[in-house]
C-alpha cells in the first residue's frame, strides 16, 4: 500500500508542477521527514492529503493489460494509439479500438473476438492493420517507426 501512496504523491507533484526540492520541502512540513522512504503509511497519506489541498485529484488508475501476445497485435495497439495522439480518433481507449475492430470487419468476418488481444488468424489481423495504416494516411498522419525501433 505504501508503494501506491507514493507513485500517487509522485504523480500529484507532476501534476501540480511541484518538483523534487519543494515536495521534499511539503513533505518536511507536513511530516516531518524530508524522505518518502522514512515515513509511514500514515505520514505518506499527510502528505496525499496535502497535495489534494493544493488542488491534486485522484482519478481511477487505468487498468492495465499484459502486453499483447504476438508482435503483429502489438502494431495494432501501436497504431491504434498513434491514431489517438494525432487526435483523429473519439475514443482512444482499447474499448474503441474493439469497438473499431467490431463495426469495420463483423459483418465480412461473421464473427469477431471480445478483444483485439485474442485475434489468432493472420489474415484478420494483417486486415486490421491496413485498415488502420490506410485510416492514417487518410488523416495524413506520419507514423513515424524511429521511436519503437530496438
Amino acid at each position: 500500500m505504501t508503494r501506491e501512496i507514493q507513485k500517487l504523491i509522485h504523480v500529484g507533484c507532476r501534476e501540480l508542477g511541484i518538483d523534487s526540492d519543494a515536495r521534499r520541502d511539503l513533505q518536511l512540513v507536513t511530516t516531518g521527514q524530508e524522505s518518502m522512504a522514512n515515513m509511514t503509511e500514515d505520514q505518506l497519506k499527510a502528505v496525499l492529503e496535502a497535495l489534494k489541498a493544493k488542488g491534486f485529484k485522484v482519478r481511477p488508475g487505468k487498468t492495465r493489460h499484459k502486453r499483447a501476445p504476438r508482435a503483429d497485435l502489438r502494431m495494432i495497439h501501436v497504431l491504434w494509439r498513434k491514431l489517438g495522439d494525432a487526435g483523429a480518433l473519439r475514443d482512444p481507449s482499447r474499448r474503441g479500438l474493439n469497438a473499431f475492430i467490431r463495426s469495420r470487419f463483423e459483418r465480412s468476418w461473421g464473427s469477431v473476438p471480445a478483444d483485439v488481444d485474442m485475434m489468432r488468424d493472420w489474415t484478420q489481423i494483417d486486415a486490421v492493420i491496413q485498415a488502420l495504416r490506410a485510416w492514417g494516411d487518410r488523416a495524413e498522419i506520419d507514423f513515424d517507426w524511429s521511436e519503437h525501433a530496438r
